[in-house]
């Protein structure tokens, strides 16, 4: 069925409907895909930074998450040994 179609067969249900739940919730679920879109609108700065991410990853350069993990690892541990020098 196409899109027309399935809109002209939603609203005849609904204006047939007495049924206020399910009302409720499809006007719920409406508004949901709503703000869904409206949540995924960026700034010009962040499409920037995400087209240079992208292209970061294209040129290979990325850590993988057990590189990270691994580098987070060594800092923090870094971080414990400083502190506790700095404490005797």
């Amino acid at each position: 069925m196409e899109t027309k179609g399935i809109k002209k067969k939603l609203i005849n249900e609904i204006n047939l409907s007495e049924d206020r739940s399910l009302l409720e919730e499809l006007f719920r679920v409406l508004n949901l895909e709503k703000e869904s879109k409206d949540a995924y609108k960026l700034n010009s700065e962040q499409k920037s930074a995400v087209a240079e991410a992208r292209e970061q990853i294209n040129q290979g350069d990325y850590l993988t998450d057990k590189q990270a993990n691994q580098e987070m690892d060594q800092w923090l541990k870094q971080k414990v040994s400083i502190s506790t020098q700095q404490a005797v």
